[in-house]
């Protein structure tokens, strides 16, 4: 323990139990409020500004009874997904960050007595990296989400390779989108889950099977697409079901809200890579018809994903050229440690924060100013990269004023919809050399299945052409 910790006026009394007692140094709570409160300062003064203040909701810190925390972790332990369960919650410092409930509409008053279906989405990166940086060819082909699938089913993590593709769900192609949703709708890992009235009805069941998973949702989703009960049971309900499911999702996915500025983020380079993925279920099948690939339609300025996009695309380098920056900073660092908190590495995230990442410049000066700015930039693209959008959904009454909150059609129904964001801390500073790191083994073996595939195409190949050799002989 620190030794400058030992001083018995700096700590507190916290409770006991039968055989222990516990105390805790008032500095813990101190960096634990500090933290929780760089989180709301990111929130309002970086994201809000980048992506707009309907979407963003800040939060504030809360100190909570002590008593009160313990007992709720005790309550909740039991409800935690096991690989969760090896991460400890903080019940010393009793200060939490209080949140919406972002399962419920977040624009407007509603009757509460009215069923709410909320849609969570991770979109992940949405482009392929456009870096000269890049020295991996396959990296300008393919993007991250799809070759990451390969590594993570080789691992355990997934019993089998989704076809998402997040290029399909940005390209603004409503086709395109509707083969992205339905793609998570199948292998939802943790990229989607379905709430109703709060309480998760759909996500993550991977021992089950997709067609049990639609079934069972079809059956919970019904009464707000089919409200007259009109439709038969059984796997043409369940398809009509999930169909509309999409195509509201697609349509609230592509509104703007006209109320709330454009971010101040000027639009970054043109996308000089391809916008289809090469592993793109969708294009290869497109491929196999010999049709064209269906290309961008384009996404909404004032749309949260065209937002999100362009908050991503922070990420000007790749991986590739920004680790040796951040190695030009830690050098500096080790130099002049007391330096970290005027080069604001831990905050604050306030409007000089803000304004140092809107300069999209790439020409290296070689100073420790330009790669800290680029350093900077590619956290807040990560944190982009890595945030979930919370659709949530109300039917809407049939004499609702369509100019009191935004509303959404579907076959049968309409509903009142707010959108939001969550998942909006910063990347931590530190983790840059483990996304190095990762990115090289995604890379790598990506690249040996991709050549182990072809090599069993070109086998089979070889095998037919085998039984099919006619031998001339001369007469």
């Amino acid at each position: 323990m620190d030794e400058a910790k030992m001083d018995e006026n700096e700590w507190r009394y916290h409770g006991e139990g039968n055989k222990s007692l516990v105390v805790a140094h008032a500095q813990t709570s101190e960096e634990t409020f500090q933290h929780l409160q760089s989180i709301v300062d990111f929130s309002k003064n970086v994201m809000k500004e980048f992506l707009g203040e309907n979407y963003v909701h800040c939060g504030e810190v809360v100190q909570l009874p002590l008593d009160f925390v313990k007992q709720l972790c005790l309550k909740i332990q039991p409800e935690r997904p096991e690989s969760r369960c090896d991460k400890d919650l903080d019940t010393l410092s009793g200060y939490a960050l209080c949140l919406p409930n972002l399962a419920r509409l977040q624009t407007y008053h509603f009757a509460e007595h009215r069923p709410i279906l909320c849609v969570e989405i991770k979109p992940k990166c949405g482009f392929i990296p456009f870096s000269s940086d890049v020295t991996h060819e396959m990296k300008h082909k393919v993007c991250r989400y799809c070759m990451h699938q390969h590594l993570k089913v080789a691992n355990g993590k997934w019993k089998q390779i989704s076809k998402y593709c997040p290029l399909d769900l940005y390209s603004g192609n409503k086709q395109r989108m509707h083969f992205a949703l339905k793609s998570l709708l199948q292998e939802a890992q943790n990229n989607l889950k379905i709430f109703k009235n709060g309480e998760l009805i759909y996500g993550c069941k991977d021992s089950r099977s997709p067609a049990a998973d639609w079934s069972e949702l079809a059956h919970h989703l019904k009464p707000f697409f089919f409200p007259s009960n009109g439709l038969a049971s059984g796997p043409h309900c369940t398809r009509a079901v999930i169909r509309e499911l999409v195509r509201v999702i697609t349509r609230v996915l592509l509104s703007g809200s006209d109320k709330d500025r454009l971010g101040t983020l000027r639009p970054g380079p043109e996308l000089q890579g391809p916008r289809v993925c090469e592993a793109s279920p969708f294009g290869r099948s497109l491929r196999h018809q010999g049709k064209a690939p269906l290309e961008h339609s384009g996404l909404p300025k004032g749309c949260l994903l065209y937002r999100t996009l362009q908050v991503q695309m922070l990420d000007l380098l790749d991986i590739e050229g920004l680790y040796p920056l951040y190695r030009r900073v830690e050098r500096y660092l080790e130099e002049f440690p007391e330096e970290r908190k005027a080069l604001q590495i831990d905050g604050p995230y306030d409007e000089a924060f803000y304004q140092k990442l809107l300069d999209l410049s790439t020409e290296d000066d070689g100073t420790v100013a330009f790669a800290l700015k680029k350093v900077q930039q590619y956290r807040v693209a990560m944190t982009a990269k890595d945030c979930s959008i919370m659709i949530a959904l109300s039917p809407c009454l049939q004499d609702a004023s369509p100019d009191q909150r935004p509303i959404v059609p579907s076959s049968r129904s309409r509903f009142a919809f707010s959108v939001s964001v969550l998942d909006l801390d910063l990347k931590p500073y530190e983790s840059i050399p483990h996304q190095y790191t990762l990115d090289g083994k995604i890379v790598s073996y990506y690249s040996k299945a991709a050549r182990a595939k072809d090599a069993a195409v070109m086998s089979t190949r070889f095998k037919e052409s085998e039984d099919c050799t006619l031998v001339l002989h001369k007469v």
